[in-house]
């Protein structure tokens, strides 16, 4: 039996869910946190659901932390809450990537998915999975976004990202919720592959200090 604790502040609506395996479907209790509310309502929805179903944290077998990448607050909200479950329950911490959620959203039938996010400014989150295999997650900006994604399938969930990117014809799919990552957190239970909660940080998928500087030296190399 195993129990575990799922919770996903990274999109522009959170969610927390309970789990357990030894029923089907596994996923027993799931409330979404509306708009970006998540920092005022996570922690008394997961003491919330807990409750109800009588369990304790030291029981469960995981929390397990969508890490972003995506609202800045969100993340740092999620993550340090499920750093703090985790210790304070005494339970190991597995941290997902949104990116792989979301590409996990579609069957790419053994080939590439590529799963693409809007980071604002121009620029968007990028990942390229075969199944739960991550090839790469990068910050990259639209003009980049076409030869990125040129084979496969290309997913979204985000109406802004699909419009940018209509050309390729994107599947859109619903926003990941915290359900969504709980194959991931089995197949990492099973291989014993558990996050350190000391040093586990946000995936934000920022560019290098050699990418921002490069940009402006080109530029004037032009003129």
């Amino acid at each position: 039996m195993m129990r575990l604790l799922l919770i996903n502040t990274a999109g522009g609506e959170g969610s927390v869910a309970l789990a357990d395996t030894e029923v089907a479907p596994a996923i027993v209790a799931e409330e979404v946190l509306p708009g970006r509310t998540s920092s005022e309502r996570l922690v008394p929805a997961v003491r919330r659901l807990m409750e109800a179903r009588g369990w304790r944290l030291s029981e469960l077998a995981a929390v397990v932390v969508v890490h972003g990448p995506g609202s800045f607050t969100g993340v740092r909200v999620g993550l340090s809450a499920a750093k703090g479950f985790s210790e304070a329950g005494g339970v190991g911490l597995i941290a997902v990537s949104r990116l792989a959620l979301l590409a996990a959203g579609v069957d790419g039938g053994g080939g590439p998915v590529h799963a693409v996010l809007d980071a604002g400014r121009g620029e968007f989150y990028y990942g390229e999975y075969v199944g739960r295999r991550c090839l790469r997650e990068v910050l990259m900006g639209v003009d980049d976004l076409p030869a990125a994604v040129a084979g496969g399938i290309v997913v979204v969930c985000e109406v802004k990202v699909a419009d940018a990117l209509v050309g390729v014809r994107p599947k859109m799919v619903d926003e990941p919720m915290a359900g969504d990552a709980l194959p991931f957190a089995l197949e990492r239970i099973a291989a014993g592959e558990f996050d350190d909660v000391a040093t586990l940080d946000a995936n934000y998928l920022r560019r290098t200090d050699a990418e921002i500087f490069a940009k402006p030296a080109a530029s004037r190399a032009a003129k």
